[in-house]
């Protein structure tokens, strides 16, 4: 079931009021051009104060356009309740002004709305090549692939959108593709950085693009929305380095058979673990839709290098000795319908849980995911299996940045800034 999360009309007013950003003497009604001063309006739907269903409206007197459009895990109050999608009212109740819906990179919580938005407003989408990818899969099993404008752009390229011109640029994400995005509208340029860390050795892809996020500012920016998830950490993100380090390692260890749990949207991850199985004379068996899935896009962008012959299926790994054998399948973050967790509840069609199988949940656990993580690491224990962590060894690196990452970020930036994500570091 999805449950679209609707505000109150006072809910609306106090958080459209705190995010409009305009120049000085903007018009009194801001929805005719009544002067002849330029405004914009900067209307955040999800992703503010909050992890997750990010959407934010950018929108002048003639054009608006949306950024985002994610779904976010439903609370423990939510009994039946699969996913939690923005409210779209206002998007849909201005249409004739909504040119287009611009994504900054393929996480769930960025697009997974995405088809929830099309049926209600059915514009154009602009995405990078990742996301572009998974929007395609994801509209091909809504069977809406044949009824939507999909773009998929390359940073450093310049789109006319309406009244608006939009510009990509590259930022280092856990997600391949991941990009900023410049917005020049007739009072000024917004930047939006979408999730980033400044990691300068990625494992896949390359680092955030600050040379032109500078330029950018310089050239007269008039706001900067920028991420600041775990800005409340001192000194700097670990890099994509450290889990090729640590992960290989844990896998040769092992005298059995190795399940590893990712979130399949995490393609460095996964070309880590298939590094490991070749160090190790491993096979590798990918289970799960979204990590099979995932793994085939990755194949197809080449952001991973799979050697042929590496990987086998469930009934294969099933005939080989567990010391020749690596699972991948999702289930991080306790989700009920993930490989891992049915796993553990002993209903998987293909894996039984076996003792003396080690397990490496290779991410972080997302606030609110505690409960069911802890239920799923305490059934895989109960059934004989040595679950290892990211609080145990260093299986995971955030995808986001530290304080001090966000100061080496902002030293370019003279204009306005709007936090997205976490309100709990004001003074970040």
């Amino acid at each position: 079931m999805v449950y679209q999360l609707c505000l109150t009309e006072r809910d609306k007013a106090k958080q459209y009021s705190a995010a409009i950003i305009c120049i000085d003497q903007r018009p009194t009604d801001m929805t005719t051009n009544t002067s002849k001063t330029p405004w914009i309006r900067v209307i955040p739907l999800g992703g503010l104060g909050e992890i997750g269903k990010n959407m934010m409206i950018l929108e002048t007197v003639d054009d608006l356009v949306v950024i985002d459009a994610g779904v976010q895990f439903p609370e423990l109050d939510m009994p039946g309740i699969d996913v939690v999608i923005p409210d779209m009212d206002y998007i849909e109740e201005n249409i004739e002004r909504v040119r287009g819906l611009l994504i900054t990179h393929g996480h769930e919580d960025h697009i997974g709305a995405v088809p929830h938005f099309l049926r209600r407003i059915p514009v154009p989408i602009y995405a990078p090549p990742m996301a572009e990818a998974l929007l395609r899969e994801k509209l091909k099993q809504a069977r809406m692939q044949d009824i939507v404008e999909l773009h998929s752009i390359g940073v450093g390229k310049q789109y006319p959108i309406g009244g608006l011109t939009a510009e990509w640029f590259s930022v280092c994400h856990s997600i391949p593709d991941s990009t900023g995005i410049a917005i020049e509208t007739p009072a000024g340029i917004v930047v939006h950085t979408g999730d980033f860390k400044i990691d300068n050795t990625p494992a896949i892809g390359y680092p955030s693009d600050l040379g032109i996020l500078s330029d950018i500012c310089q050239d007269g920016a008039l706001l900067v929305m920028s991420d600041s998830t775990y800005a409340e950490y001192e000194g700097y993100s670990p890099s994509d380095r450290e889990v090729i380090q640590n992960l290989p390692n844990l896998i040769g260890a092992a005298d059995g058979r190795v399940i590893v749990s990712s979130f399949a949207s995490q393609l460095a991850r996964i070309q880590i673990v298939v590094n490991a199985c070749i160090t190790h004379e491993r096979k590798l068996c990918v289970v799960g839709r979204s990590m099979i899935n995932n793994t085939k896009i990755g194949q197809e962008l080449r952001h991973l290098d799979i050697p042929e012959g590496l990987m086998i299926t469930p009934a294969e790994a099933n005939s080989l000795p567990n010391n020749k054998i690596v699972i991948l399948t999702t289930g991080s973050q306790g989700e009920s319908q993930s490989g891992l967790v049915r796993m553990s509840n002993n209903n998987h069609r293909d894996i039984t849980i076996q003792n003396g199988d080690t397990i490496i949940i290779s991410a972080s656990t997302i606030p609110g995911n505690e409960v069911p993580v802890n239920d799923s690491i305490n059934e895989l224990v109960r059934l004989g299996a040595k679950v290892i962590t990211n609080t145990d060894q260093r299986t995971h690196v955030p995808g986001t940045r530290t304080k001090r990452r966000i100061k080496d970020a902002y030293q370019c930036h003279t204009t306005r800034i709007l936090r997205a994500h976490p309100w709990r570091v004001p003074n970040a």
